[in-house]
């Protein structure tokens, strides 16, 4: 039996946003119609084949001018997996419905060859999950958080870190002016990977990140050891994950369907600091600035470069797998690998040597 010719794909993104996302679009867009294919843009993730009036059709016009742009524009979610998709029960109660068959047979009813699905690690399970119901599908890897195994790097990070590090850089003034201590609270989820990057290049004094539970003993430490030196201010990087040895996470609350959604560390911290040396001390949440804006030069590149691999990959008919970077080259990895596992930073690695030999503390080393 022949393989059916290709003539139409689809694309979405899910998860948090990132920057980037509308320049993978735009590249997938173009490198289909290259190959005279049409494209098809699925709103909200998989809300878009729940409700099909929410597909739309991508052309040249639809992704023109929009490579430099944040966000995406055809819109995502982190809620409503449609294996766990929140249905509300006649007596008012919300349950958790596997609703995948109905995407399936909207897919098929569409007659959509190959679906290019961008997004973060909860994004790439859920292609699995339909990439062994049947359907055809790509995965483009998309976090700031920088967690996904499989790529040595995802973008949305770069930029992250790029509007990490400049926070940094403009506390570090009023910080010392005031003589306090500031303690600014990144994202990363469960992995350290943007407090690590911005801490490093902005100078901070203390690094705390989930790979490394943290004693506040030390913490104190290094801050009375640079009042000491006469330096009587510091910068504290703590990411959102991030938990003192024997504690728990900090957490804002849970949502049905979702992972419990982090938040507080830096309040914490930030109280045992004024507490036990007695410094004046402040937090900043920088929170979804992160996610927003412009992304960097080298964000838009490789954003630029998944989207157009993704579409050979279609031509190709690699599916159930993933772009990935492994420099210099894109290449193809196995969705079951990317989900395998949460890529954390590497404790031995280059870039925490790096911070020790600068003296930045972890937390995690008192005397």
């Amino acid at each position: 039996m022949t393989e059916r010719t290709i003539h139409r794909i689809a694309v979405n993104t899910g998860g948090g946003d990132a920057p980037g996302l509308n320049a993978v679009i735009r590249a997938i867009v173009l490198s289909s119609l290259h190959r005279g294919w049409e494209v098809l843009g699925i709103h909200k993730g998989y809300e878009g084949l729940l409700d099909t009036s929410k597909i739309i059709q991508l052309d040249r016009d639809s992704v023109r001018g929009i490579t430099h742009i944040g966000g995406t524009i055809l819109g995502t979610t982190n809620k409503n997996s449609p294996f766990e998709y929140p249905t509300k029960l006649p007596s008012g109660e919300v349950t958790l419905v596997d609703r995948s068959d109905e995407v399936v047979d909207a897919f098929r009813r569409l007659r959509i060859d190959a679906l290019i699905a961008i997004g973060g690690d909860g994004s790439m399970r859920i292609a699995s999950q339909f990439a062994a119901k049947g359907l055809p599908i790509i995965g483009v890897p998309k976090t700031i958080d920088n967690d996904l195994s499989g790529t040595v790097v995802t973008f949305g990070f770069d930029t992250a870190v790029m509007v990490a590090s400049e926070a940094i850089d403009r506390l570090h003034s009023t910080a010392e002016a005031h003589e306090r201590v500031m303690v600014v609270e990144v994202m990363g989820r469960y992995a350290g990977w943007i407090a690590l990057h911005s801490g490093v290049a902005s100078t901070a004094d203390v690094i705390l990140i989930p790979e490394i539970p943290f004693d506040f003993d030390a913490v104190c430490e290094k801050i009375n050891d640079r009042e000491a030196r006469g330096r009587r201010f510091s910068i504290v990087v703590v990411a959102e994950g991030a938990k003192p040895a024997g504690g728990q996470l900090t957490v804002k609350g849970h949502e049905l369907g979702r992972e419990v959604q982090l938040g507080g560390i830096a309040e914490l911290v930030a109280r045992e600091i004024s507490a036990r040396t007695g410094k004046e001390t402040r937090t900043v949440v920088l929170g979804h600035l992160q996610r927003g804006g412009a992304p960097t030069t080298f964000d838009r590149l490789l954003a630029l470069r998944f989207g157009a691999a993704a579409v050979r990959m279609v031509e190709a008919r690699q599916f159930n797998h993933m772009v990935a970077l492994d420099p210099p080259r894109v290449h193809a990895v196995p969705l079951e690998v990317a989900t395998s596992r949460m890529k954390c930073v590497p404790l031995d690695g280059d870039t925490m040597q790096t911070a020790r030999d600068l003296g930045i503390s972890f937390g995690d080393e008192v005397g």
